[in-house]
């Protein structure tokens, strides 16, 4: 089994990266408002742009598949880019208040319900990726919190978190976003509460229990203002940096689905009207590996073709909740029954939230 001080986290680099120096603060009055400004100016230009590159300069007609996929890439793009700096910076900024020991302490000792409700809603603003995921969960568990809590944490976590708010906002519009949130912090809560009453501790793997509290470097709740915000620059360089290539990858993908899959096809397949299509989603989205980021893009463009709510929402919870690479990582520290439990748990979830926005929303 592999120690746990091989598995690194991002968030010691970017509190050593806060505390070695950078712009004074009177620089950075100056130049937050300017580049506020020329962030809005090329956000709002970013269509107008798209189009002209495509249909003006590469010898393409509007309306054409390929014209259509290209100009799709070409205009989401810079956009996920420019809305994934903005989200993570200002969050990255908030979580400098944060600490892993901070929010183990928040949950010890609450009672089942109420610690699943807190924390699945610290699971939102508080630091986590999928490297410190077996980490936070020893730490969490040795601490004292119990078992289903630290499961309403971790689904919560990488499902609802700031990336794939902020870009559902950006993309498909708050009413998407919020019922995203409210449906997968239900998720989270739902599931942390099962599993805690199911009393699986003993299929946590026997390393971990015999193991003291184990955390990294703390967050230092006590920085300056200077420090908090290069403290939320860092974050954009690492965050940005784990998933450019997953963004580029989804938005592709989003590009050949919006300019080659005709409407009809993508309604027959995810549309309200077949019972399957939301278990068809979820089996889809199980097998691939990819982050908020990259797989909102698909998101938009399987809204856009007329894949229903329920169904596309509940592929996208897959995606990021489910994927193999995230259950081998969760192995380091659970036994085989109790991850298959997570998986059954987090899957009927879904399927009740796909079947539900299917039947209400179409």
């Amino acid at each position: 089994m592999e120690p746990i001080e091989n598995i690194a986290c991002g968030c010691e680099a970017r509190t050593r990266s806060a505390r070695e120096g950078g712009l004074p603060l009177w620089a950075g009055l100056i130049l937050a408002p300017l580049a506020a400004g020329l962030w809005w100016l090329v956000y709002t230009h970013l269509k107008p742009a798209a189009d002209y590159i495509t249909f003006r300069l590469l010898p393409l007609a509007p309306g054409s598949h390929l014209g259509e996929a290209i100009a799709f890439f070409l205009y989401d793009t810079p956009k996920v880019i420019m809305l994934l700096v903005l989200v993570v910076f200002g969050v990255g900024v908030i979580r400098s208040y944060f600490s892993p020991e901070r929010t183990r302490a928040l949950l010890v000792g609450k009672s089942l319900l109420a610690g699943n409700v807190l924390a699945a809603l610290l699971g939102v603003v508080t630091p986590f990726c999928s490297c410190s995921a077996v980490p936070l969960f020893i730490g969490f568990v040795t601490a004292g919190v119990p078992l289903g809590v630290t499961f309403s944490f971790l689904i919560a976590a990488p499902m609802v978190n700031e990336i794939a708010l902020g870009l559902l906002y950006g993309l498909v519009g708050w009413k998407v976003a919020a019922l995203y949130a409210a449906t997968g912090l239900s998720i989270a809560v739902a599931a942390g509460w099962t599993i805690g009453r199911l009393r699986m501790e003993g299929h946590i793997e026997d390393w971990v229990s015999q193991m003291n509290a184990a955390g990294g470097e703390a967050v230092d709740e006590k920085m300056t203002w200077p420090e908090r915000i290069r403290y939320g620059w860092a974050a954009v360089v690492e965050i940005l940096g784990r998933v450019w290539k997953y963004i580029l990858i989804g938005i592709a993908l989003g590009a050949l689905i919006h300019g080659f899959v005709p409407e009809a096809f993508m309604a027959r397949i995810m549309g309200s009207g077949t019972w399957w299509s939301v278990p068809l989603a979820v089996v889809l989205g199980v097998p691939m590996y990819s982050n908020a980021a990259g797989i909102i893009p698909v998101v938009e463009a399987l809204l856009g073709k007329g894949a229903a709510l329920g169904s596309t929402l509940a592929f996208m919870m897959s995606v990021i909740a489910l994927s193999l690479p995230e259950m081998v990582i969760l192995r380091k520290v659970l036994k085989p029954r109790l991850i298959a439990t997570f998986i059954v748990v987090v899957a009927v979830g879904i399927l009740v939230v796909g079947y539900l926005f299917n039947a209400v929303w179409g």
